[in-house]
């Protein structure tokens, strides 16, 4: 799996990095950052969730 954010979508809510803190933070903008952007398969559901989550709809996966 990979994670993509779009930084001009993101409205800092903060869903993401409150739901998978080993994968998404925010910069200093207060914007989405992708800690991880190839997490362990363990983190899934966590991730999927946050993408989900998202209110701006931001976050993204893709298969590999």
């Amino acid at each position: 799996m990979r994670v993509n954010a779009d930084r001009e979508r993101c409205m800092a809510a903060g869903h993401c990095a409150v739901t998978v803190p080993a994968v998404f933070d925010h910069g200093d903008d207060g914007l989405v950052v992708v800690l991880d952007p190839k997490p362990d398969e363990g983190v899934r559901e966590e991730v999927e969730l946050a993408v989900d989550l998202c209110p701006s709809r931001a976050l993204s996966l893709a298969t590999e």
